[in-house]
């Protein structure tokens, strides 16, 4: 059995505070039709049925997002498999902060 992924929730406010510091690159691992319909301002897209580790942006602390915080996890399994240390992830994803009023691109 492997061990299960070390993941960190991380909420709105936090969210929020990382992209006005720019502390963060926010992937957001839904498909390219939920991505264009509607994301969080600054985020990238990496669809997770394509999901490449080794696409993920260097040298900065990633946090994924993606629409209620299901495959965001997933995305983290993933990206620990390949060895990258990665345990964020936004758990209320798109629908909360959508829900919340917050700004979509």
């Amino acid at each position: 059995m492997s061990e299960a992924p070390k993941v960190i929730d991380l909420d709105r406010e936090a969210v929020k505070q990382g992209l006005r510091e720019g502390s963060f690159v926010l992937v957001d691992v839904r498909e390219p039709h939920e991505f264009a319909a509607g994301h969080i301002p600054g985020a990238v897209s990496q669809p997770l049925s394509t999901f490449d580790p080794s696409a993920l942006p260097q040298g900065k602390r990633v946090v994924f997002s993606c629409a209620a915080g299901v495959r965001s996890v997933r995305a983290l399994e993933f990206a620990q498999g390949a060895g990258l240390d990665i345990r964020e992830h936004y758990k209320g994803g798109f629908k909360d902060w959508a829900a919340a009023g917050e700004p979509v691109e």
